[in-house]
This record gives C-alpha cells, structure tokens and sequence, in this order.
C-alpha cells in the first residue's frame, strides 16, 4: 500500500476513485540507473507507472544488440508491458533506468482490466499510452528509414537535452553507440563532425549541446 501522495504526477489523469484504488493495490520500486525494470521474456505480473525519473525502452536483435524505441517520464506507463498484459505473453522489451533512484509505482495486473471495464479516467489513460507510444515508434521507424547517421545522433543528443532539461549531458559514446545500434567507433567519429560544426562541445564523458 502507497500513500496517494506519490500519485500527485497522475492527479490530472486520474480521478480520486481511480487514485484511492491504486493507493490500496500498489506497492513502491526504487531502481538505479542501468537497472532492468522489466526484461525481454519476462512473465509480466505488474503494470508500471513512472513517478520519477527516465527509463529506456529497448528492443534486442538476434545477435543481442539493442535499439532504443522510447524514453519514458514521469508520469508515463510503458505501453508495450501494457500489451503484454492484456494477452498474457512474456515481455518483448527491455525497460532499463536511466537515472539513479528511477521510481516506480508497481500495480498487479489485473486490476488493469478491472479499471479499464469500471473507470473512465484509467481506460483514457491507458488509451492515451497507447497513442503516444504508437507515435514514437513510428518516430523511431522514420527516424531509422530516412535519416542518415549523423542526423540521427543529433536528433539523440537533441531529445536527451529535453529529456534532461539541461544541454551537458554525462553519457560515454559506448552509451550512445548502444542507443543507437551501432559502433562506438562510428559515435566517436560523429561526434567530432558535429563539434567541428559547432553544434556540440566534447569533454571527457560530456557532451555539450550548443545547438538545438
């Protein structure tokens, strides 16, 4: 049981019926940056719902590389665990915290049928993931089709001065390389194109985005 305190991010979304029942049901994660919060093949037992920090949302290929689909922030639920729920199938993501003390409110799932059929403010919730969700993976499937590497890096290193709301970002070009799906060698060489073009600052482990 969590205090309805905690679901202040979600006030405007849900209303106190809604609030009240989660509040009984619900219990609280704490999760460190890099720490899986729901991987690939995992039976899904709960739903959920981001009160602080970011957390990526990754496919993984045949040969184990991963490809970043989304960021979820507070707020946010992760509507491909959504899906899985509704069909019973194991988890075919991988959501990882991006940053230290990443919390999250776990909710068993199913309730989220039992509120979707009885309460209007969760059901829009819900569907409402789901469009936003939907949209960023179509962003990512144009992002991968149309766009050349470089555009992509800098359309990364753009969202993540959003998602942070600060242009110094600590992340390693393994990092990047890794978000993007390719080598740390082609990041590196990217990088220094940008810097050169002004549109970004190298220091050690930092990146400086001067233009966005």
């Amino acid at each position: 049981m969590i205090s309805k305190e905690l679901l202040q991010p979600f006030n405007y979304l849900f209303d106190s019926e809604i609030i009240d029942s989660i509040a009984n049901v619900a219990f609280l994660k704490t999760f460190k940056k890099a720490d899986i919060i729901i991987d690939i093949g995992q039976d899904l037992n709960f739903i959920p719902l981001l009160i602080k920090g970011n957390i990526k949302v990754l496919r993984e290929d045949n040969d184990g590389d991963e490809l970043l689909l989304y960021v979820l922030e507070t707020g946010d639920t992760c509507a491909m665990s959504l899906t899985c729920c509704m069909v019973k199938s194991v988890s075919k993501i991988r959501a990882i915290a991006d940053d230290d003390d990443a919390t999250v409110i776990m909710i068993p799932i199913e309730y989220m049928k039992l509120w979707f059929n009885s309460n209007e403010s969760w059901r829009n919730f819900i569907l409402q993931s789901y469009q936003i969700r939907f949209d960023e993976m179509l962003e990512t499937i144009d992002t991968l089709a149309f766009m050349k590497m470089d555009e992509r890096l800098f359309k990364y290193l753009t969202d993540q001065v959003k998602l942070s709301a600060s242009t110094h970002l600590e992340m390693t070009h393994q990092e990047i390389a890794e978000d993007l799906n390719t080598s740390r060698v082609v990041i590196s060489r990217l990088l220094k194109q940008l810097e050169r073009e002004k549109k970004i600052e190298l220091g050690r482990n930092k990146i400086s985005v001067l233009e966005f």
